[in-house]
């Protein structure tokens, strides 16, 4: 087991709001025992270790830091967020980005020392000046991804599928994540849709696997425009802010062209059952998400705000019946896909090549490899045997 940093031990327990002997009560150890391992005169035990994870609410990597971590990591909390908010669920939040952080690091490192590295020269060449129409056109010709291609797709799945390789192949790693390993600890869309880390060597995009599957390609388009302008942080909410404004209009005109738009019948006199209906056939027929053609008709100016929130309401409420009845058909159901079936396919595929490759050539331990997958050290293996089948499985969410 590689050496732990006790001013790492000793601030996670700090942060999270208990004191030595709370904590030692709380991991059933000995107070004098927890004294000796935040002092540097030990080394907890595996099981112990777990504990701690467990009981001050981090990530099993995030104790294996070199250091403990700058206050601000999660960069620009681009967020607009309803009243009510958890302090619970932000410190699921929290504790979610420390580990993806602390991942992205160990993957930056691997990709360093590899050969063939090169910073990638489309995070950050754009800013808003640049406009929305320029940014994306160069998302296009950097994924080589038309519009056609992707709706040439035969389902959603398979239309984020296509975009997602066409990112990934570009060197951008984009992960499905949205608990900290258990449905326990999912985190609400509303306090957390995506996430990227705008690094040159091993950017990062990571989705909210709990929202429907529609709205995935729309964050990744929304997280890839972040990347664009070389900004790291973390979106949910509303989209208030100028910035949010921004990489939505990017992701809405890379998928559904303003004078698209135009062909669709709905304004504000329209009744909302056939508005309801004229949308979901419209957002069907192109494989993009209610809510985006919505955002986009109140873009487009063909609806008034208030009407746009009252569709929008209507949407997300839709949504989550169908995200609840799924949820409900699957504890009903021996079926669907295992367990790393569908973990290969939150982690990625590049993600998993990197590793693959890193451990094949000797430079990367199981237990190391383990803290970049997000997954026990016994399921290393077993992860990454099918290496070369890897693929999009279908069945996981509602559309």
């Amino acid at each position: 087991m590689s050496t732990l940093n006790p001013k790492v031990l000793r601030w996670a327990r700090e942060t999270a709001g208990l004191s030595l002997a709370e904590a030692a009560q709380a991991l059933n150890c000995r107070l004098s025992t927890l004294a000796a391992i935040e002092d540097g005169q030990r080394q907890p035990s595996r099981p112990l270790l777990l504990r701690m994870a467990k009981h001050y609410r981090r990530s099993l990597l995030s104790l294996y830091l070199t250091a403990p971590p700058e206050r601000g990591d999660r960069g620009q909390d681009f967020r607009t967020l309803p009243p009510g908010q958890s302090v619970e669920d932000e410190a699921v939040l929290d504790a979610l980005i420390r580990d993806l952080k602390a991942r992205q690091g160990l993957v930056r490192a691997i990709v360093e020392e590899e050969e063939a590295a090169a910073p990638l020269s489309f995070v950050g060449s754009l800013d808003m000046k640049s406009g929305i129409g320029t940014v994306v056109q160069s998302i296009r010709q950097t994924l080589k991804a038309e519009l056609s291609q992707y709706r040439s797709q035969a389902d959603y799945d398979g239309a984020f599928g296509f975009l997602r390789d066409r990112a990934e192949a570009a060197g951008i790693f984009v992960l499905l994540v949205g608990n900290l390993g258990s449905h326990h600890s999912a985190i609400p869309v509303e306090l957390f849709r995506g996430f990227v880390i705008a690094d040159k060597y091993a950017p990062f995009v990571v989705i909210n696997d709990q929202d429907a599957h529609p709205a995935w390609t729309f964050t990744l388009l929304h997280e890839l425009a972040h990347l664009w302008l070389g900004t790291t942080g973390i979106s949910g909410g509303r989209a208030e802010r100028e910035i949010e404004q921004f990489c939505n209009d990017v992701a809405g005109e890379f998928l559904l062209p303003r004078e698209e738009v135009r062909d669709l019948s709905v304004g504000d006199s329209t009744p909302q059952s056939l508005a309801v209906d004229l949308i979901t056939d419209f957002a069907r027929a192109r494989l993009v998400s209610r809510a985006m053609v919505t955002y986009k008709l109140l873009r487009t100016r063909k609806i008034s705000w208030d009407t746009w929130r009252q569709l929008d309401s209507t949407f997300r409420a839709v949504s989550q019946q169908e995200r609840e009845r799924f949820k409900a058909q699957q504890r009903k159901s021996d079926g669907g896909p295992s367990y790393y079936v569908t973990r290969r396919h939150r982690v990625g595929k590049a993600l998993l090549k990197l590793v693959y490759r890193t451990m094949d050539a000797g430079n990367l331990s199981p237990a190391r490899a383990a803290l970049v997958l997000g997954v026990r050290p016994r399921s290393v293996y077993p992860l990454l045997a099918p290496i070369s089948l890897i693929r999009a499985p279908r069945g996981l969410g509602p559309t």
